[in-house]
């Protein structure tokens, strides 16, 4: 039995399992003028050893932009719910939605900010899109990562 193997039967089928551990990558950020920024990113995963509960921590960069958010997420139910916060902007708030095997989709909300997150994990990639719909300049995110 592999060490994935093992977390997967001790998560019972949870949607975090196999998420534990530091991603890295890039891609794009797109302002609302159009323009857009290569950025880089480091994640963070810890799985509860009941697989119901992932704190996140995702670090972003490129020229002229900075994100930094922690999570916390319970799973119960095939439904998440949780909070986040971003360092860099002083924003904070809940997190809902739905996940599966491979696959998160939220609602992010605080204040005057709104957004769509989807999270598909296959093996060791990872692609995060964050798609906000109010209170930012920035109009998407889209990073690809990799275990490592």
């Amino acid at each position: 039995m592999t060490a994935s193997q093992g977390s997967a039967e001790r998560g019972g089928g949870s949607p975090f399992q196999g998420l534990s551990g530091y991603w890295s990558g890039g891609g794009t950020v797109t302002l609302r003028n159009g323009s857009t920024e290569r950025i880089r990113c480091k994640a963070t995963y810890a799985v509860s050893s009941t697989g119901a509960a992932l704190n996140q921590s995702l670090r972003c960069a490129s020229d002229s932009y900075k994100l930094d958010i922690s999570s916390n997420i319970i799973f119960q139910g095939g439904g998440i719910s949780g909070t986040w916060s971003e360092a860099n902007h002083n924003v904070s708030g809940t997190v809902s939605g739905r996940a599966s095997s491979g696959e998160i989709s939220a609602a992010v909300g605080g204040g005057a900010f709104t957004a769509s997150l989807s999270v598909r994990t296959h093996g060791n990639r990872q692609s995060v899109s964050i798609i906000p719909h109010g209170g930012t300049d920035v109009a998407s995110v889209a990073v690809s990562l990799s275990r490592g």
